[in-house]
């Protein structure tokens, strides 16, 4: 089995991870541990994580945290991956700022999903104010992953996205306005935000405000793609 996990062909590499997930045994933690940390296929990393999640967590766990300091960038973004899988409230006190501030943007967007599934509801407010300094971020993916990590926290994030859409960078505040306009609307297109953000900066709020009022209602939005849950 080990010895599949590791084979050249994806498809025989996620059939043997899929094979040790359904009947799971602590003896394959470290191979399994491994395997995300190099394995190149999306299917096939996906399934590895599902795998860790079906062995007792009092053993995955601490082998898990211990990825999160891995120099190897894959390993560190599957380690988070899989942490979100589990869902354990207690990882909480693993996400660091320097994971949320991660250089690679494949960590950090993962960073920003578990931090937000597992903050405490008194966390919330400290999360927010790390989450706002990257605004403006990257490019689409990378930007309305955050925007979405955000949305995700409620109503809680008003006071720092009125303060960011003060930026003077125009791409933090348009990513800023963009996020509280999916706030108020999870329904928008992620493209249409940005678009209506950056003509409110262009005209002012009460220009803005005012052409809105003159111009007919176009055609709505097609929702924005879901974005991939693995890294």
């Amino acid at each position: 089995m080990a010895r599949a996990l590791s084979a050249g062909d994806s498809s025989v590499r996620l059939q043997a991870a899929l094979a040790v997930g359904s009947d799971p045994d602590p003896g394959f933690l470290e191979t399994l541990v491994e395997r995300c940390a190099v394995e190149p296929d999306f299917f096939v990393r996906d399934m590895l994580s599902w795998a860790l999640t079906r062995l007792p967590p009092e053993i995955t766990l601490p082998r898990i945290r211990r990825e999160l300091d891995s120099e190897r960038t894959r390993a560190r973004s599957q380690a988070l991956h899989t942490l979100s899988k589990i869902g354990d409230k207690s990882a909480w006190a693993w996400i660091t700022r320097d994971m949320l501030r991660d250089a690679d943007d494949e960590v950090a967007r993962t960073a920003w999903r578990v931090a937000v599934a597992l903050v405490p509801e008194d966390g919330k407010a400290d999360l927010v104010d790390e989450l706002v300094t990257q605004l403006g971020r990257g490019d689409r993916d990378v930007r309305l992953s955050l925007s979405r990590a955000l949305v995700d926290l409620g109503d809680v994030i008003t006071p720092a996205l009125e303060v960011a859409a003060t930026d003077p960078d125009p791409a933090v505040a348009a990513h800023a306005r963009a996020t509280e306009l999916l706030r108020q609307d999870p329904d928008a297109g992620f493209d249409a935000a940005v678009e209506e953000a950056k003509r409110v900066i262009s005209l002012g709020p009460e220009r803005a405000a005012g052409a809105a009022m003159a111009e007919p209602a176009g055609p709505t939005e097609a929702a924005d793609v879901p974005e991939s849950t693995a890294c």
